[in-house]
């Protein structure tokens, strides 16, 4: 039987986690490649709907990542983002989702060796969680 490697929709703001990302690849360090990214302008733009398209669709876990509180491109955007998302994670807990399958991280542009350590952190935590299996839209069977 073979270990379960989730599924990871991950959104990165275009000014910094993406960055890293980037210098993280130029630089090879090691992080799992069995993660989706979305390249946002910010990470305050992300929409609630957003995520719970993607675990609709079978996402296992998310993970969002923006500039660190104060170095926003966009001046504000990522403490929109914390607020919007602290509440959401609530929400998301009171619907049975279990907590772990959303994270949330500050990385710059700078920080390549902190992506690929945060990515395998997520990637872990949202292993031993296992597969998801609320809030997944189910597909109608077909005769």
């Amino acid at each position: 039987m073979t270990e379960f490697e989730p599924k990871i929709i991950t959104f990165l703001c275009n000014w910094c986690s993406y960055g890293a990302a980037d210098l993280a690849g130029v630089s090879r360090f090691q992080y799992p490649t069995h993660m989706r990214i979305i390249r946002i302008p910010c990470s305050g733009r992300i929409s609630p709907k957003m995520i719970l398209h993607a675990i609709r669709s079978g996402a296992d876990g998310i993970w969002i990542s923006g500039c660190h509180p104060g170095d926003c491109h966009y001046i504000e955007g990522n403490y929109y983002a914390r607020r919007k998302f602290t509440l959401f994670k609530e929400l998301l807990e009171y619907t049975g989702l279990e907590p772990g399958r959303l994270q949330f991280s500050w990385i710059s542009s700078a920080e390549g060796v902190k992506f690929a350590a945060v990515a395998q952190e997520v990637i872990e935590a949202v292993r031993k969680l296992g597969p998801a299996r609320r809030l997944i839209k189910s597909l109608p069977e077909v005769a």
